[in-house]
């Protein structure tokens, strides 16, 4: 069967626990204790949002009291059972390891899947769903669980292409249609699309171009189609198109909220990478990461969003894979100009081609980092080099006996998996996540709180914090900080003074949480000293201050 998957294909798999921290996984996470304290948060929201019935999904317990907080980022919704695992701070950062490292499992399995239904033996399969899974420039994201999500793209690809009958080697093949495969591969497509617009934008726009050029080859060669696969695609694409239009209204319904949610062309600039970034590794990266110091310092901006290397060693294998391969000349001409193309539009405003997206193509406009579309350079390199390797395998084969063909193929082929997967080695690193204040606890403060200070660095752990119970809080931090929020904090720097009282007393804010150990050098170090206030009832909650915020004085 085409899905079966080699011991050693496994083992490869499980090289992806080398990303989970191992000493403590309930109490370290993974890369830093930024952005991922939030995306634990998130996934954690999502199963609440589900044993209430949804109710609030989009607004959350977070951002109060603005609306559709949610869709200020990657909602990671799909994720969202996984959220009914667990309770609390311990449980949301276990389930947050747990899933960073099934993104890397289920990223090589669907590029290893995708290779297998177009052509490729199951080394050179492997050798692809290595280089997808483990090419450096990823774990520059290691703090962007929605970004090292991709696994559902290319599992997706491989499910329709296998519903249709279609592969690189054999073309279109009637006999070989599977509409329960076509139909799966709808689905699983939607869920990808769940997780957020951060990769699923594009992947929403490739399928549409795939769905353009399959419809014009069957308007011209018209091969017999059959009801089941019909009804399927009909079926199945019915369900992507409304997951997708759900998403698409949410993330539009903010932008009519927040208008200056929208990047200008400088903004994105600033986050374009150059042709060099192609060369340059993230610091997490085992085997680049340190020499690459100096290279990714002169890329100047935000590194982590220009570095761009997809693996020496798979630049090496595809670009010989122009040459030597199981696939087609046009194919790899095809595949060539994926890359090209592909690259072009990563550069952003350093390429001469993003501006399309940005101004013709819905939603590009409020992305802020065209590199993250390495993505699709990446997929087609390891199409090239699964090429190139089941050539070699099939050279070998030939041209040894046949009671020796499969170890001559392998000796030639799997050292080139093992180069793949050495420089995909990372070096993250797993900080302790940092406690929760006693004084967050509900007994201690009622909801709707704040929390002081508040920044977008402090509240990304107020929100991992806000898992054990969910309670509405005007705190949150995401990619973009709506004016409505940015003024509450600004007013809240001269708490409590009368205008920051007033504005507690609208918003209906019942307590105010400060947090010791963060007030050092802010405006709010002053107010550990400070005597009672009318309207304000103050409780010393461990090393932390609750302020109780009197309903009856307005």
């Amino acid at each position: 069967m085409i899905w079966l998957i080699p011991p050693y294909a496994v083992r490869v798999v499980t090289a992806g626990a080398k990303t989970v921290p191992i000493a403590d996984p309930a109490h370290t996470i993974v890369g830093d204790v930024g952005d991922p304290t939030a995306q634990a948060w998130l996934v954690g929201w999502g199963g609440h949002a589900l044993t209430h019935g949804l109710r609030g999904l989009w607004d959350t317990n977070a951002f109060y009291p603005d609306t559709y907080g949610l869709a200020l980022n990657d909602s990671l919704l799909g994720y969202a059972p996984a959220g009914l695992i667990g309770a609390g701070v311990v449980g949301a950062v276990l389930r947050y390891n747990i899933l960073f490292v099934l993104a890397f499992a289920l990223a090589f399995l669907g590029g290893y899947a995708l290779l297998r239904q177009l052509g490729a033996n199951k080394v050179a399969a492997a050798v692809a769903g290595a280089a997808l899974a483990y090419a450096p420039w990823r774990y520059g994201h290691a703090g962007h669980l929605n970004i090292l999500s991709t696994g559902g793209i290319t599992l997706a690809l491989a499910m329709l292409a296998r519903g249709h009958g279609l592969s690189f080697t054999r073309g279109y093949l009637a006999e070989r249609v599977r509409p329960g495969w076509a139909f799966a591969g709808w689905l699983v497509a939607a869920w990808q699309v769940s997780l957020g617009f951060g990769v699923g934008l594009g992947f929403v726009y490739v399928l549409a171009a795939l769905c353009l050029i399959t419809l014009i080859a069957w308007l011209i060669h018209r091969p017999r189609l059959s009801l089941r696969l019909i009804v399927g695609d009909l079926i199945g694409g019915l369900v992507f198109t409304a997951v997708t239009g759900y998403f698409a209204y949410a993330y539009k319904h903010v932008r009519e909220l927040n208008p200056d949610v929208t990047r200008d062309w400088d903004y994105v600039a600033y986050f374009s990478p150059t042709l060099r970034g192609l060369l340059v590794a993230p610091q997490s990266s085992l085997p680049w990461g340190t020499l690459h110091n100096d290279a990714r310092t002169a890329l100047g901006g935000v590194p982590t969003e220009k570095v761009l290397l997809c693996g020496y060693a798979l630049y090496l294998l595809a670009f010989a894979g122009l040459f030597l391969s199981r696939w087609s000349p046009v194919q790899r001409l095809l595949l060539l100009f994926g890359v090209v193309v592909g690259v072009m539009f990563a550069l952003g405003t350093n390429g001469p081609i993003y501006r399309l997206l940005y101004l013709y193509v819905p939603g590009f406009d409020g992305s802020r980092t065209p590199g993250r579309l390495i993505l699709w350079p990446t997929l087609c390199l390891a199409i090239l080099a699964a090429g190139l390797v089941t050539h070699l395998a099939e050279v070998a084969r030939r041209g040894a006996k046949p009671k020796w063909s499969v170890g001559a193929a392998r000796l030639l082929t799997v050292p080139l998996l093992v180069l793949v997967l050495a420089e995909g080695l990372p070096d993250l690193d797993h900080p302790q996540t940092p406690a929760k204040p006693a004084a967050m606890a509900l007994a201690s403060a009622h909801a709707p709180i704040m929390v002081l200070p508040s920044d977008d660095g402090i509240d990304l752990h107020v929100l991992l914090w806000s898992t054990d119970g969910f309670p509405a809080m005007v705190n949150g931090a995401a990619s973009y900080t709506t004016p409505n929020r940015q003024a509450i904090r600004d007013v809240m720097a001269t708490f409590p003074s009368e205008p920051a009282l007033d504005r507690l007393h609208q918003l209906g804010i019942r307590s105010v949480v400060l947090l010791r150990n963060r007030v050092q050098g802010t405006p709010y170090e002053p107010l550990l000293n400070i005597p009672d206030v009318p309207g304000i009832t103050r409780h010393d909650v461990g090393p932390d201050v609750v302020y109780t915020i009197d309903t009856n004085t307005k």
